[in-house]
């Protein structure tokens, strides 16, 4: 099946999205961004192969006849046993480096102990493996490094306790490993991963009834559909890095602008709050960009700032907006500078003032800085879209949707639930013409 894949290298997440011939999205994927954008761009790029098989599975149920309730439990169950199978393979591979590293520890000749405290660690770690991973469990993050981490750091702490080890001997050990494999390439054993999982749900088969040999042989037959990388276009933040020719690469610009068209069609002006930059784009009826306004270089205002915002608060990024929407009077922040922001959140609450009302403020002076950007590319048209990961911030969205109505009147104001994947989504459809329809020129003003 040929297949064509955009990959958005953003400064905090690294998005992928494939296409089918027909431009329906197959998968999705996204990961941490890296300062080894290479292995970003790999891992990205897996998991929406990995969302790819999942879509064509459904497809053969559905082909079937066997698409209804049961399906969709099937389906779940699948690709949370696949999911503890990259879990499991990467919890491997961390065990195998942190050993590494422990072998060349020298602590007062306590090194048996090292390896006695990594090997409890570990038993407990992928003992903790299928609990992590039953129905309905939640979970911090789907990062590997946020679910290994917490659960390393606590009973790391044990460990040291029950050894006379020093709890950051086997911090340093862990913190060394994390960051070679995090930037190790994915084992690409995708297939294997899912007979896996279905080997696993075979062995229940007797409490469920949708899996038997009729349903089996379609489903595995589509998991093992040859997915062919007939083209890729990579664009984002750190686009000169990617692994791609010079004519595989796209402007954030573009993509972003040709993404939200693909979304909205009647999309006329787009705004983007990213991790490093803020982009307001201006497009016409085809999605080509007609104009188009940036952010300085600062990282005011922009995802970046939040998660340092979230970082002081010792809270998770994803906690701000709902903090802030519980906020009764909106305190008024001036900057929203990246560098004082520590210091500006201490001196607020020093005074008195209460998180959310700060928080509050905070949203408010993003999107004031957002909305003098709009305005110096042409103002806002309807429709509007929305796009980035500020955009699934429910507090951002209020205040831009007030701020919007109080300078344009009522518009329509689009926000899709896959808002993040807008820019690779752009690209796939760039590498889809460039491979289908021979279209190699990028059109639009220049970005």
């Amino acid at each position: 099946m040929k297949c064509y894949i955009g990959i958005d290298l953003g400064s905090t997440t690294t998005k992928a999205v494939l296409m089918d011939e027909g431009m329906e999205i197959l998968g999705q994927g996204i990961t941490n961004s890296r300062s080894n954008y290479d292995t970003a761009a790999a891992v990205s790029k897996q998991e929406a192969i990995i969302g790819a098989r999942f879509t064509l599975a459904h497809r053969a149920l559905k082909e079937h006849g066997a698409v209804d309730s049961s399906t969709d439990k099937f389906l779940d169950d699948l690709e949370r046993l696949f999911r503890m199978e990259q879990y499991l393979e990467q919890l491997e591979d961390l065990g195998v480096t942190c050993e590494k590293f422990a072998t060349g520890v020298r602590f007062e000749g306590m090194e048996k102990e090292i390896h006695l405290a990594l090997k409890e660690i570990f038993k407990q770690l992928v003992g903790e493996a299928q609990a992590l991973f039953a129905p309905g469990a939640e979970r911090k993050s789907d990062f590997f490094r946020d679910i290994a981490g917490g659960r390393f750091m606590k009973i790391a702490e044990d460990a040291a306790d029950s050894t006379g080890l020093p709890f950051d001997l086997l911090l340093n050990v862990y913190d060394k490993s994390i960051i070679e494999v995090e930037n190790r390439p994915p084992t690409g054993d995708v297939e294997g991963k899912f007979s896996r999982a279905l080997d696993k749900i075979i062995e229940h088969s007797s409490e469920m009834e949708l899996v038997h040999e009729t349903i089996m042989e379609p489903l595995k037959n589509a998991i093992a559909i040859e997915l062919e990388e007939t083209y890729v276009v990579g664009t984002g933040y750190g686009r000169v890095r990617l692994p791609f020719p010079k004519e595989h690469i796209r402007s954030e610009i573009l993509c972003h602008g040709l993404g939200a068209h693909l979304m909205y069609p009647k999309t006329r002006t787009v705004l983007d709050i990213g991790g490093q930059d803020t982009k307001a784009i201006q497009v016409d009826g085809r999605g080509i960009v007609e104009n188009f306004q940036m952010n300085d270089r600062c990282a005011a205002g922009c995802g970046r700032y939040l998660g340092y915002i979230a970082d002081e608060m010792n809270i998770g990024v994803h906690e701000l907006g709902p903090l802030a929407m519980k906020s009764t009077k909106v305190a008024k922040i001036n900057s929203t500078c990246t560098v004082f922001a520590g210091a500006e959140l201490r001196d607020r609450l020093a005074l008195g003032e209460k998180r959310e009302d700060v928080l509050a403020g905070l949203h408010r002076a993003i999107i004031l800085r957002a909305m003098s950007i709009l305005s110096r590319s042409g103002g806002v048209t309807d429709q509007f879209t929305f796009t980035g990961g500020v955009a699934n911030n429910q507090a951002a969205v209020k205040e831009l949707r007030k701020l919007i109505e109080e300078n344009y009147g009522k518009l329509t104001i689009n926000i899709d639930p896959d808002s993040i994947y807008t820019g690779a989504l752009g690209a796939a459809e760039f590498a889809r013409r460039a491979a289908v329809e021979g279209d190699t020129a990028v059109e639009g003003v220049a970005a």
